[in-house]
């Protein structure tokens, strides 16, 4: 699993202010429409940059919490919504939700249910806290739909393969449609966003992501550090000759609450 200690969560926080990021929580607060006055619950809040928007939106007659079990990133969240007394900050887990029976009119969550070993567990409770007819949304990637120009197929599968091993459900979002019925939750919509880097940009999402996955693969799958490397290098000359492609689809499932 990635560490999300205080140089982990420092590392998250970078990513999530790349534009692309930046831009994937701009649609999401789009879908999500956070009223003022609703009471919204973020689970899997990390470094707070969602929360602080939903914050802003709902406004003082309403409330947020941002649930997060690394301390390192609620610190980071706690700073983030520092202006706004009404984002609460709570450390605990997604499948033990430590809030009373419908306490939310929504709830969202990215990235997160990916992480999550329970997630039944995790889905129950999440529709537990919810009020009948609140709402949620949930984002989460499938890894098979990664689209990343190599010339070396064989290092660049073995470093997917390797990388896959942070996850516990790497392809969650094919299974998410049945799990979200049976926990009492009914599908109001689905749509697919695109994390697509045409070039490799400095700021882009994709050449952060790969130098955090050069340094996990490191001793996995056999994969040594001149391996990793070797892929980075194998990427950076796929940018340099000008045939550089990097696609990533993000599933969205909006339901409401049975």
């Amino acid at each position: 699993m990635l560490k999300f200690d205080g140089n982990g969560a420092r590392r998250t926080e970078r990513l999530y202010a790349s534009p692309d990021v930046e831009a994937q929580r701009k649609y999401v607060m789009s879908l999500l429409a956070p009223q003022p006055g609703e009471r919204v619950l973020d689970v899997g809040s990390g470094p707070g940059y969602l929360l602080a928007l939903i914050a802003e939106a709902v406004g003082s007659t309403g409330a947020t919490h941002g649930l997060e079990q690394s301390l390192a990133m609620n610190e980071l969240a706690a700073a983030r919504t520092s202006g706004t007394p009404w984002a609460h900050i709570d450390e605990g887990d997604a499948v033990a939700l430590p809030y009373p029976d419908g306490t939310f009119d929504a709830a969202v969550s990215t990235q997160v249910y990916e992480y999550v070993a329970d997630i039944t567990g995790a889905l129950s409770e999440l529709r537990r806290v919810l009020r009948p007819g609140g709402r949620a949304l949930i984002l989460d990637t499938d890894a098979d739909s990664l689209v990343w120009h190599t010339a070396d197929l064989e290092l660049h599968r073995r470093v997917l393969a390797a990388w896959e091993e942070h996850l516990v459900h790497p392809r969650l979002p094919r299974t998410l449609p049945g799990l979200l019925r049976r926990a009492g939750f009914e599908i109001t919509g689905r749509h697919v966003y695109v994390m697509f880097n045409p070039q490799m940009a400095p700021d882009s999402f994709s050449i952060r992501m790969m130098d955090t996955m050069a340094n996990f693969v490191v001793g996995r799958q056999g994969l040594t550090e001149a391996d990793a490397q070797a892929w980075r290098a194998d990427l950076r000359a796929r940018s340099a000759e000008g045939d550089y492609v990097y696609s990533m689809n993000r599933y969205v499932f909006l339901v409401t609450a049975i």
